[in-house]
């Protein structure tokens, strides 16, 4: 049997409850919670969608660290057969293990994540090429499913409650190096001021717990360059 901790309350307060959870072969975080709701007690509340890392909305802190809930298996995380499973850090809890994701995308949104096309619909196709400046870089980080693992494991974003987070300036970065984007300057206007690239510590959690294996760390490092080096230029 695990002996499972689980975080139970709201944004107001709460505690931890304890569960014995059968153990099994190839179980899953995500497993385990899922057995406790339908055997245990059928009022926890928690989140999940797709189970194959594809949604991200599963992620919880386990054992202190922030993690996808359906890809980690129970035998690679568990400390003498014990488990504590929380709500992600950094975010407002709206009950047990679901937690509160309107800050981490009004961030997003702060940081201008959307795109500003540069053409429209009646212009001919923009030709992107391997040889197109800022490919790779636009590249490395849209495979980020907006799981909020950075946000939670940010201790820049726990001591700074301003701090845009590294996933909205991941996204601001792989704006900034697409060719297609209206508005290059604009972007580190978003992400240059308050709150912005340069409040990072660089202390890498980011980029060490992403469950895609994406880099928001080297990505935060450009934009701090880039508006560095348009403020030397005389730039805004």
């Amino acid at each position: 049997m695990l002996r499972v901790s689980v975080w139970r309350g709201t944004a107001e307060g709460g505690a931890y409850e304890e569960f014995e959870v059968p153990q099994q072969d190839n179980q899953t975080i995500l497993d385990v919670v899922s057995w406790i709701q339908q055997y245990a007690d059928p009022t926890l509340t928690y989140r999940f969608a797709c189970r194959v890392g594809m949604c991200g909305s599963c992620a919880m802190m386990v054992n202190g660290k922030p993690r996808w809930t359906c890809r980690t298996h129970v035998k690679k995380v568990t400390e003498g057969g014990a488990l504590t499973i929380a709500p992600l850090r950094n975010l407002p809890v709206i009950k047990d293990l679901a937690a509160d994701m309107d800050p981490f995308f009004d961030k997003w949104v702060k940081a201008g994540g959307h795109h500003h096309p540069s053409a429209s619909r009646h212009d001919p196709m923009p030709v992107i090429t391997s040889e197109t400046p800022g490919r790779v870089e636009a590249n490395a980080g849209i495979e980020c499913i907006n799981c909020s693992v950075c946000y939670a494991s940010c201790d820049t974003v726990a001591g700074n409650p301003d701090y845009l987070g590294p996933a909205a300036l991941q996204r601001a970065w792989t704006l900034y190096n697409d060719a297609k984007e209206a508005d290059r300057e604009a972007v580190l206007d978003r992400v240059s001021g308050a709150g912005g690239c340069h409040n990072c510590h660089s202390q890498g959690s980011c980029t060490l717990y992403c469950p895609n294996e994406l880099d928001p760390l080297s990505a935060i490092a450009g934009l701090k360059r880039a508006s560095a080096k348009r403020f030397f230029k005389g730039g805004r």
